[in-house]
């Protein structure tokens, strides 16, 4: 087998081991989710066409190793029985990742697996000048590192203050982590969330006994340029907090579009934004957003 072809393998998700003839296969796993019929299946090809061990990696996935060279293309079509996909590698959008979000955990603000499902269909495997990952936290706790993404997505609660309903115990005050909330000291006064501080946990909704910190809604928050690897650098916080799904998808779609437009081969997302400016990249956003409100 030539260079050529190792490449076109690894492509697709197959990539050569260390040992001649033997490779382990990437599995295409979108937000850690796989039904116990699915997993089944994977222990069955691991066992069947490799030496029945699978490593789960730190995007979520699972890669089923030592499966030799002609045992491949069974591998492929045996796991498609169980709507079990082969992963990507090389320069393209890879596999979205993302926590278990509002339906299990009880600190969730959006449904990252839902919408992880819904990115990953978008942007899958499109080619890109280099990798290009995304990752979706469902709130503020941040558990799937939002800012270590090329995008990253990151749940938010809007809090609102109702001054009528407020017995100024300060317990909001108490609780938030960023010192946004303000609340003046023996009623009669004006309270205020500082937006600019605010992260969107709603620790002080959940804290409030008098129902005067409210809910004024949820959306997401998005992260631009991050990276991990030899030379990690944390993305940048672009736009405001956005309000729909679709909303967010635009303007990944304009984020691959720039990095096409822009970026070097080999080169990650967030170098590019080193050399062109975050402020090129919101421009680009916001003349779309503009013309495709």
């Amino acid at each position: 087998m030539n260079e050529a072809d190792y490449k076109e393998l690894k492509k697709g998700g197959m990539m050569r081991q260390k040992e001649a003839g033997l490779f382990s296969v990437r599995l295409h796993v979108v937000g850690g989710h796989l039904t116990t019929k699915q997993l089944r299946a994977i222990q069955e090809a691991a066992d069947r066409f490799g030496r029945g061990t699978a490593h789960l990696t730190t995007r979520q996935g699972v890669e089923i190793p030592y499966v030799p060279t002609d045992s491949l293309a069974a591998l492929k079509e045996f796991l498609s029985r169980f709507s079990v996909g082969v992963g990507v590698c090389g320069p393209t959008v890879r596999t979205v990742t993302a926590c278990q979000g509002c339906r299990v955990c009880p600190s969730g603000a959006i449904d990252s697996p839902a919408f992880a499902d819904a990115v990953d269909r978008e942007f899958y495997g499109k080619p890109v000048p280099h990798k290009f990952k995304v990752g979706i936290s469902g709130c503020a706790n941040n558990c799937m590192k939002a800012e270590e993404n090329d995008v990253g997505i990151k749940g938010f609660v809007q809090p609102r203050w109702s001054g009528d309903a407020c017995t100024f115990c300060k317990i909001c005050e108490a609780v938030c982590p960023t010192k946004a909330v303000r609340i003046p000291s023996g009623g009669g006064g004006v309270g205020a969330v500082d937006l600019s501080g605010c992260i969107g946990c709603g620790d002080c909704i959940e804290a409030c006994p008098s129902g005067a910190m409210e809910e004024e809604g949820r959306g997401y928050q998005v992260f631009a340029g991050g990276k991990f690897g030899r030379i990690p650098s944390l993305g940048k916080k672009i736009l405001g907090v956005l309000r729909t799904p679709e909303e967010v998808v635009a303007v990944i779609a304009a984020v691959v579009d720039f990095f096409r437009a822009h970026g070097k081969a080999k080169e990650r997302f967030g170098d590019t934004l080193k050399r062109t400016g975050l402020p090129a990249l919101e421009t680009m956003i916001g003349e779309r957003m503009v013309r495709n409100p």
